[in-house]
């Protein structure tokens, strides 16, 4: 199945409701940035809640997770656009952890202890920031904590990755139901009710379960509109032109010093890996266009 992202509305508007499957997407990043099983998780994992936080962004609105943790992955990023291209890395991406006495990959340990950022660039002359501490360091569980403390919405999160070793990405997915300001005081409770039965989803993903299925199983006998659905992909938007606005900025002296120690300069997108090498003429001819 190809990555995509559902939203809709349920129970007569009282529940703002998002499935995606990002499985395509997570296995793009793990190839790109060399992950470990427990980075490919915890990024897969991130990535996902962004695609699912950025559901409603329009036009050139952006959203940015930012999970600072001290555990041995690092810092990791994750940014989705309104048009559901994502990009994201982990600092540390070679770094994995044994599994957990449950036998799952574990990604809270990995993550560590630390403060889970969200900006959102919506075409204000700023950003807006917000940012909580982390709860677990599982990702699901730390989107739920901001939303309803940062936030005030009552959520149910769950995201989730299968990795074989051998064969990549299997699964992965998620699933947000946010539940609006006056909805029926009976709303959250079942939701929550439905959440303890409901399987996981990257088994759900890894059975064929489109995002209609997973919404329809999490919410069980309210009902649900789809409003939208979107593909979802791996997509930087580095580029050489902005390559060359960097060189720019460094300077020609700079940039010559460069060159006679190294012979090239190369820069590497921290986001999508993507290396840009240039030769002595290339710098020659960048700086003699800025002129």
């Amino acid at each position: 199945m190809s990555d995509v992202l559902v939203r809709g509305i349920a129970a007569d508007g009282a529940v703002l409701a998002c499935a995606a499957i990002a499985t395509g997407t997570t296995e793009e990043a793990r190839v790109r940035h060399g992950t470990s099983p427990t980075a490919t998780a915890a990024l897969g994992r991130t990535l996902v809640a962004a695609a699912m936080l950025g559901s409603g962004l329009k036009g050139q609105q952006t959203v940015m997770i930012r999970i600072l943790g001290d555990g041995p992955l690092g810092p990791m990023i994750a940014e989705s656009t309104a048009d559901g291209a994502l990009r994201g890395y982990v600092t540390h991406p070679e770094a994995d952890l044994p599994p957990t006495p449950a036998r799952k990959l574990n990604v809270g340990g990995a993550v560590g202890r630390g403060t889970f950022y969200v900006t959102r660039h919506v075409g204000l002359r700023e950003p807006y920031h917000s940012s909580v501490p982390l709860v677990t360091g599982e990702i699901g569980d730390d989107l739920a904590e901001f939303l309803r403390s940062s936030e005030q919405v009552p959520s149910v999160v769950a995201v989730g990755v299968l990795v074989d070793p051998r064969a990549g990405v299997l699964a992965s997915g998620g699933l947000l139901l946010q539940v609006m300001p006056g909805a029926p005081p009976t709303i959250p409770a079942y939701l929550e009710e439905r959440a303890k039965v409901l399987p996981a989803v990257t088994q759900m993903v890894n059975g064929g379960a489109s995002p209609d299925e997973i919404l329809k199983a999490a919410l069980g006998d309210l009902p649900l509109a789809v409003r939208e659905r979107r593909p979802v992909r791996f997509a930087c938007r580095c580029s050489a032109q902005k390559v060359e606005k960097v060189i720019v900025a460094l300077g020609r002296d700079e940039a010559d010093r460069i060159l006679q120690d190294e012979g090239r300069i190369e820069v590497q997108c921290r986001f999508c890996g993507e290396q840009y090498v240039l030769s002595a003429e290339d710098v020659d001819a960048v700086f003699s266009a800025s002129d």
